[in-house]
Order: C-alpha cells, then sequence, then structure tokens
C-alpha cells in the first residue's frame, strides 16, 4: 500500500488544475469557495489506453481562446481546449527516419503564448523535441469548428544534438530561448528565431578521487522567467547545478540533494527560489542565490515526483508522480494543502489561472437587478432576520432586571423588618428596666414611711 500522510490538511484556495497519467486520461482538478476549499475530480476526459500516454503537456491560459497541447506516446499532438476538453486539431510528429514512435518520444513541448509576427490571428506556434533530437517548430492554422482540418503554415525542423538522448528541454519566459539537455548531451541554450546554439555547458572537472560522473541531465529550466542566462540543472547523479551563461561555461553553484536522481525542477515567481523533486519522494526548496537548502516539503509522497508547477496567483505548488497522487503545497509554510488519489501514474500537472470559481460570486436569480438592489435587498432581509432576535433578547433582558429589582426589594424590607425588630426589641428592654427601677424606689419609699411611723 502507498504511504500516506498523518498530517492536518487545511484545504486550497479556489484553482483549478490539469493533470495527465500513463495511460493518456486527462483529468481536471478544481477547488471551490474560499480558503480551506477540497480539491475533487470533475471531469475525465479521454479512454484509458497505455499506447496513449501523455509523455509532454503545456498550455496556453489564457482568458480568450486558451490551449492545451498534449504529446502522446503514439507520436501524436493534439491541441485542446482546456475549458471542455474538445480537440481543436491534431498533427503528427512522427519523421520518416524509419523510427518507431517508442524510440523517439516526444519529451519536450511548447506552445507559444506571444503572437509571432509572421502568424495570423487565427494561428498558433508550437515547439516539440525529441529523444533523439529533433526539434521542429511549427506554425499552425487553427480551425473554427472541433470538426475542421488544421492546416500548417511554415515549419522548420533541426537537430540540438549529434549524440546521446534528450531528457529535458525548457522555452524561456520571452519565448525567444530553449535549452535542452539528457543523457551524455550537456546542457545548451538556442536561439529560437535564428535556430543557432549560443551557448553550451561544460562538463565538471573530475573529483579527488579521479572518478569523472558522465553527464546526465533529467530536469532543467531557466531561474527567471525575465532572464534566459540562468539556468538550473538536475542530474541523475542527484545533483544540481546553476549555470549562468554569462559568466562561464561550468556550473556557478553545484550540490548535491538526497541520493536519487533528480526528477522534476520548477523556478518560482521571485526569481531565485526553485523547487526540486528527485526519484524517491522528495520534495524540497532552494536559495539559489547561495545554494542553501531552504527546507523540504512536510508530507512525503511514496513514489517518484514527475512534474512540479507553481501557481502564477496564489503561494501553492502542484506535485504529482508515481504514486498517483496530486498534491498542492504551499510554498511559504511548505504544508501540504490537499492531496487527491487518482489512480494511475501522472506525468504531468499544470494550472489553469484563468479559472473563475463561481462559487465565491453571489448568484443572482434576476439578470435585471443590478448590484445595488441585490445590496438594499440583502440589508433588508438581514435587518428582518435579526429583529425578532433583538426583541427577545431585550424581553429577556427587562424579565432579569425585574427578577433582579425584586428580589432587590425584597432583601431591602428584610433588612428593614431585621432593624424594625431590633429596635423594638431594645425599646421593650428599656421598658423593662425603667419599671424595675420604679418598683425600687417605691419599695425604698415605703421603707421609709414604716420606719417613721415605727418612731
Amino acid at each position: 500500500m502507498p504511504r500516506t500522510t498523518t498530517l492536518e490538511c487545511p484545504g486550497c484556495p479556489p484553482l483549478r488544475a490539469v493533470t495527465f497519467d500513463a495511460l493518456g486520461l486527462i483529468k481536471v482538478i478544481e477547488a471551490h469557495g474560499k480558503q480551506g476549499a477540497v480539491p475533487k475530480v470533475v471531469e475525465r476526459w479521454g479512454e484509458p489506453d497505455s499506447s496513449k500516454c501523455v509523455v509532454a503537456a503545456s498550455i496556453i491560459d489564457r482568458k480568450i481562446d486558451p490551449l492545451l497541447a498534449v504529446a502522446r506516446k503514439t507520436g501524436m499532438i493534439e491541441v485542446l481546449s482546456p475549458i471542455n476538453g474538445d480537440r481543436r486539431f491534431m498533427v503528427s510528429n512522427v519523421d520518416d527516419a524509419g523510427l518507431r514512435p517508442e524510440e523517439d518520444a516526444v519529451v519536450g513541448l511548447h506552445l507559444f503564448a506571444t503572437q509571432k509576427s509572421d502568424l495570423t490571428s487565427r494561428s498558433c506556434a508550437l515547439l516539440s523535441c525529441t529523444t533523439k533530437g529533433n526539434t521542429s517548430m511549427r506554425s499552425i492554422q487553427v480551425p473554427d469548428s472541433p470538426e475542421g482540418s488544421a492546416s500548417i503554415g511554415s515549419s522548420r525542423t533541426w537537430s540540438v544534438c549529434a549524440s546521446g538522448n534528450i531528457s529535458c528541454s525548457k522555452v524561456d519566459g520571452s519565448e525567444n530561448y530553449a535549452l535542452f539537455g539528457g543523457k551524455g548531451v550537456e546542457v545548451n541554450v538556442w536561439d529560437l528565431e535564428n535556430c543557432a546554439k549560443i551557448w553550451t555547458a561544460k562538463s565538471p572537472p573530475k573529483n579527488s578521487l579521479g572518478i569523472f560522473t558522465p553527464t546526465w541531465f533529467t530536469a532543467a529550466t531557466f531561474l527567471s522567467k525575465d532572464d534566459h542566462r540562468k539556468i538550473v540543472a538536475g542530474t541523475n547523479s542527484h545533483q544540481v547545478r546553476l549555470y549562468d551563461i554569462s559568466a562561464q561555461r561550468r556550473p556557478v553553484i553545484s550540490f548535491d540533494f538526497r541520493e536519487t536522481p533528480i526528477k522534476a525542477v520548477a523556478e518560482d515567481l521571485n526569481g531565485y527560489t526553485v523547487y526540486i523533486g528527485n526519484g524517491s519522494g522528495d520534495l524540497a526548496s532552494v536559495d539559489m542565490r547561495t545554494g542553501k537548502l531552504l527546507g523540504c516539503f512536510l508530507g512525503k509522497c511514496s513514489g517518484s515526483i514527475r512534474s512540479i508547477a507553481r501557481h502564477p496567483d496564489f503561494p501553492v505548488i502542484a506535485s504529482c508522480g508515481l504514486d498517483s497522487y496530486v498534491r498542492f503545497w504551499d510554498v511559504k509554510t511548505r504544508q501540504l494543502l490537499s492531496a487527491v488519489f487518482l489512480k494511475q501514474h501522472l506525468t504531468n500537472v499544470v494550472f489553469d489561472s484563468n479559472f473563475d470559481d463561481e462559487g465565491v460570486k453571489p448568484s443572482v436569480a434576476d439578470p435585471s437587478l443590478d448590484a445595488e438592489q441585490i445590496a438594499s435587498e440583502t440589508e433588508i432581509r438581514d435587518k428582518e432576520e435579526t429583529l425578532p432576535v433583538k426583541r427577545k433578547k431585550a424581553l429577556k433582558k427587562d424579565e432579569a432586571s425585574k427578577k433582579k429589582k425584586a428580589t432587590n426589594e425584597n432583601e431591602a424590607s428584610k433588612e428593614v423588618s431585621i432593624e424594625n425588630d431590633g429596635l423594638n426589641k431594645k425599646a421593650s428592654k428599656e421598658n423593662k428596666s425603667s419599671k424595675m427601677l420604679k418598683s425600687k424606689k417605691r419599695s425604698k419609699r415605703s421603707k421609709h414611711e414604716a420606719l417613721n411611723n415605727a418612731s
């Protein structure tokens, strides 16, 4: 059984994520409501088929006409609508070299968000790279309807490696440069406008024991979206390296992370923090200015991490991998916010940043009502609901005050009666004493009179 965490999950902000798995299924996860929502699977696109495994994905999450590109194991690239999953068009990435799609699978895929000068408003540019280094950039005319056929416009194809296998590729934020690296292939940067290589990394020297580590890059990304000169790459020998193409060809910073290969690397929005995941399920954040480990995320994954995505608005990252879970984490506290079990091995995850949570917005029954009318109606309704409660409270307060007043008056009357009893007792005592004195005086007078008479 997979390992599960016992940590309390506080929930996620309202978000929408799309996951891809080894059976070719695309699943949409949404979290509705305010902070603390529980994400759930709301849609599933496609039928399970291991031959259609999703090997790469890219999304343009713009508000108008968003697109989602998916590369499958069969060599087909599908462009879908991330809103409802409708297929817009499909192109083949199989070349004429006689290789099977499994032998030259797509490892890098990117949909260009910025409009190129040579493209029309209904066109999109698509970059793909295969394991053998065959890279192509095509402009495709998007049909108006899903039944329409897509027409391929200008196309450029070139090779980014002479030998070895490409295992990672990434396009920078300006979409003018791309990096490639893999097994036996040093990290290299290309100018996409001219299809020319502008920089290649140099292998590190032998260590103190004279051992040379073969080149094998498993994940790479640009450190900042605004600067293509700094590159963070992870290797199969569990090393994380920072390259600065404006300084030197060898790594500026290099350090080891755990003991398993680095499988996923993602950059943060601040331009100096990266998130790394390895083959044993460890996820951590690193400050690449100093190479210091900021900390590991709480709640260890039970399988290899294959993809990490940073939300563009919320301080949240998503990770997925071979344990069939997609997990959402808080980047500040590194706490697990929520986890969703999706049954299949996951290969990639992306965020849809233009997700509008309808659950947060107030529902309007009559569209002709404006905001002021709705506010006044809600205010009146709130007053009507709260008035009886206030009256009950006032009645209770009056009754309590009356009872208290009555008890106070009773106590005061009791005190007065007690005082009166004391005074009466005192007066009776004084009367008794005066009577005794008078009787004594009378007895003395009678004695004196008797003596006088006798004499």
